[in-house]
């Protein structure tokens, strides 16, 4: 963690703190928006279900950890102080605070749940015969308890990351906010 004597000591100045908060924090932001309404639409259209499916379980790990780390650089580069400026107002930390549980359950909870999930779909695809989006009357007890553990884990995995998208929009507003901008 950065310290406050650290920053007014010289050696780490808040000029150079600012550059790297917008950078991190516009990465953040612009990989969150990019990656949950662009790609996933394009590849959901453009590709088969089975490799839509076999891209999702590799991309999204790798989305969630840069994410999570995205959160915790931005945090940690807000100028003047660093993270010790988050205690200037309680509407600095909450915004992080949000974006940072939600990044954290999302890697580590219901990322993993939904990847297995989707996984143990396609076993039991193989095993039956069918697949997981054919008609209800057509599927296994199993599958179908598969397809609801899949909505349920996937449903909170795509609410969790619109919170999180949301608390750093709020940052986001809140930054412009402290632009002295001459008109």
């Amino acid at each position: 963690m950065v310290s406050m004597a650290l920053v007014e000591s010289g050696w780490l100045p808040a000029s150079f703190l600012a550059p790297l908060h917008i950078l991190s924090f516009s990465t953040l932001l612009g990989t969150e928006l990019y990656q949950s309404f662009v790609m996933v639409k394009v590849c959901y259209q453009a590709l088969p279900r089975s490799a839509f499916t076999t891209l999702q379980k590799r991309v999204f790990p790798i989305y969630f950890r840069i994410q999570t780390l995205l959160v915790f650089l931005t945090a940690a580069t807000i100028p003047p102080y660093g993270p010790l400026t988050l205690r200037e107002s309680k509407s600095n930390w909450i915004p992080f605070t949000v974006a940072g549980v939600t990044a954290l359950l999302n890697l580590a909870i219901y990322g993993p749940r939904t990847r297995q999930v989707m996984i143990d779909r396609i076993h039991q695809e193989t095993r039956d015969g069918r697949k997981a989006n054919d008609p209800a009357e057509q599927l296994s007890e199993d599958m179908t308890n598969l397809n609801r553990a899949f909505s349920r884990t996937h449903a909170m995995s795509i609410h969790i990351n619109l919170i999180s998208i949301g608390a750093m929009i709020w940052w986001g507003w809140k930054l412009a906010l402290r632009l002295d901008v001459k008109l």
